[in-house]
């Protein structure tokens, strides 16, 4: 991974196996081979993981989280996050991180965030935003980071499927804490925040994004039918085509999920005359009815319960 720098590597912390990611399976391929022979190191690999993303698709009420001595409450919406916001986010336009006083206020109305809304938020992290919408809250200010500890452990690791959350906005409307620091402190205020904002996500009709490329494969013409067969049936969409000469390339927009064993099956499909490239283009909604089966599927390869947690799992009665 120091020589390529379009490759990812990190220690998994639970397993202590080296995870590398690249730009796609040939890509992979090619570094295993150079490892193997250039390096002469003998190395073990798995099958490729699909690493997907959660987000929510409507507001959740305002859902209570309570902290393990009962002294703290926390009163929590979540809702999505508009295509102009997240946009903006991923463009730099709203550089991720803390938020302090004025600071991007008019930015944020601008891009269709009222007044009051625009003034709670505090924190963007990794395609999410963290607002503090509470009036007259004494204590709110000491337990700022707390708050916004626990918010971006939910956001690395999503309850639906323990995948990284994206396009989600907290709110946290209200909050009753107790009057000595000593009862509020992080054991408290992080496990209380965890719980309110587990139950508001579970309450939005949460939902697995997965990640798209785009697909660019040049060919003689005689094969574009196999191409495009080739390419719908892994859930792809063609995008373009254009010929130049006696080549033609197909544009098409295809799930990553898809492309496993497709450098063999092109090779057999055009007679190992095609030449292709993909592009990460970010990520879009999974299928509504492959949903669930995707669940089920990712949290038992991470040990989990198949079926994910319901809110009544998280939400205590009000009181």
């Amino acid at each position: 991974a120091k020589e390529d720098p379009t490759l990812q590597a990190k220690i998994d912390e639970e397993t202590g196996e080296y995870l590398l990611s690249g730009m796609g399976e040939l890509h992979l391929e090619v570094v295993e081979y150079r490892i193997r022979k250039d390096k002469g190191v003998n190395i073990k690999t798995s099958e490729p993981i699909v690493v997907y993303r959660e987000s929510i698709t409507k507001q959740s009420p305002q859902l209570e989280g309570k902290s393990p001595n009962k002294h703290n409450k926390f009163y929590i919406i979540v809702e999505p996050m508009s295509d102009e916001v997240y946009s903006a986010i991923k463009e730099g336009t709203i550089p991720e991180g803390r938020v302090k006083g004025k600071e991007l206020q008019e930015t944020l109305r601008g891009l269709g965030l009222d007044k009051e809304t625009a003034k709670g938020v505090e924190d963007v992290y990794q395609g999410n935003m963290y607002l503090n919408m509470t009036r007259g809250v004494v204590h709110i200010g000491e337990v700022r980071e707390l708050v916004i500890e626990a918010f971006h452990s939910v956001m690395d690791k999503g309850i639906v499927a323990g995948e990284p959350t994206t396009r989600v906005m907290m709110k946290l409307m209200d909050t009753k804490l107790h009057e000595d620091a000593i009862h509020r402190g992080p054991a408290q205020v992080i496990p209380a925040v965890r719980q309110g904002l587990f139950a508001a996500i579970l309450s939005a009709e949460p939902i697995l994004m997965e990640p798209m490329q785009k697909l660019y494969t040049t060919a003689p013409q005689d094969f574009m039918g196999s191409i495009t067969k080739l390419v719908q049936s892994r859930r792809g969409q063609i995008l373009d085509m254009s010929q130049e000469g006696e080549l033609t390339t197909v544009v098409a927009k295809t799930p990553v999920s898809e492309m496993f064993g497709f450098t063999s099956d092109i090779r057999g499909a055009t007679e190992g005359r095609a030449l292709w490239t993909t592009e990460q283009i970010g990520f879009e909604q999974l299928p509504r009815e492959l949903q669930n089966n995707v669940v089920r599927e990712i949290r038992t390869r991470k040990g989990m319960k198949p079926e994910p947690p319901k809110v009544s799992d998280y939400q205590n009665p009000q009181g």
